[in-house]
């Protein structure tokens, strides 16, 4: 039998009502799952990828403690007056997508991109959309992934 897996939640808190709603979404995924987890916060999205960078790289330095067989991103963008929001969408998620290709991550991305805070807690509510759950979800079945080929954990 697999091992159960054991993931990082990295929420920016920017929009801390929204992440509730992601966080709460996921969780209840990890739970159903089995999976252990590890919440850390960060002040928005752009920050994710180096926290889980951190991670990855302590862990390569033989770091018990930081041992994460997925990581999960969860936060909220919304946009504004300028092109700060085109930024911070880009780089994060192109950030992550490099983590995942270069380091051979299971990454769930529950990073919301909206227009507007209607819009944002439509898709993070677990009655509405549910997205956080939706990212636990592929989280771990990108573990799971791994798993099949040999990458990970069994």
């Amino acid at each position: 039998m697999a091992e159960a897996p054991h993931i990082m939640i990295v929420e920016a808190r920017y929009y801390a009502h929204i992440s509730d709603e992601l966080a709460k979404g996921a969780i209840a995924a990890l739970d159903a799952a089995g999976a252990s987890y590890e919440r850390f916060a960060v002040p928005g999205a752009f920050e994710i990828p180096a926290a889980i960078r951190f991670a990855v790289e302590a862990q390569a330095r033989g770091a018990r403690e930081a041992r994460f067989d997925g990581y999960l991103a969860l936060a909220c963008v919304i946009r504004g007056e300028t092109t700060h929001y085109d930024y911070v969408c880009a780089e994060s998620a192109g950030g992550l997508q490099r983590l995942a290709l270069e380091h051979k991550l299971a990454v769930g991305f529950g990073i919301l991109t909206v227009e507007n805070e209607a819009q944002a807690l439509a898709r993070a509510r677990v009655d509405k959309k549910n997205k956080g759950g939706e990212a636990a979800n592929a989280c771990l079945a990108m573990i799971e992934l791994k798993r099949h080929f040999g990458l990970g954990r069994r």
